[in-house]
C-alpha cells in the first residue's frame, strides 16, 4: 500500500499548479476555473488543489520532492532563487534540504 493521493488548499489554484508544473514536473489533469486543479507525477501520485479563502497549515506542515543527487538540489535551488524565489541556500539537516513558501500558502521541501 503507498499513498497515491492528496489534497491541498491552496489561495491561488493557478499559481500553485504553474509552480508545481514549472519547478517539479508535475502535469496537469485538468481545472475547473480558478477553484480546483488535479495533477499527477510519473509514479502514480494524484495532487489536487482546492482553493480557500484563507489557508493555515501548522509551521512544520511541508510536501517534499526527494532528488537523485545533490547536485539536482542545488540547481532547484538556484532556479528558484533566479525566479525570485525567497530561499535560503541549501544545508545538511536530515539530508542536503532546502524549503520554499509556494504560491498558494504551502510549504515545499527539496532534498536528497
Amino acid at each position: 500500500m503507498k499513498l497515491n493521493h492528496l489534497n491541498l488548499t491552496v489561495t491561488d489554484v493557478n499559481a500553485a499548479k504553474d509552480f508545481l508544473e514549472t519547478y517539479f514536473n508535475l502535469q496537469s489533469g485538468g481545472t475547473r476555473g480558478n477553484s480546483f486543479a488535479v495533477m499527477f507525477d510519473d509514479n502514480g501520485l494524484v495532487l489536487t488543489l482546492m482553493k480557500g479563502a484563507q489557508v493555515s497549515y501548522p509551521n512544520t506542515f511541508h510536501i517534499g520532492f526527494i532528488q537523485e543527487s545533490e547536485e539536482k538540489v542545488n540547481e532547484i535551488n538556484m532556479r528558484l532563487k533566479e525566479d525570485g524565489f525567497d530561499v535560503q541556500p541549501p544545508q545538511r539537516s536530515h539530508g542536503w534540504t532546502f524549503y520554499v513558501q509556494a504560491p498558494g500558502g504551502f510549504t515545499v521541501e527539496i532534498l536528497s
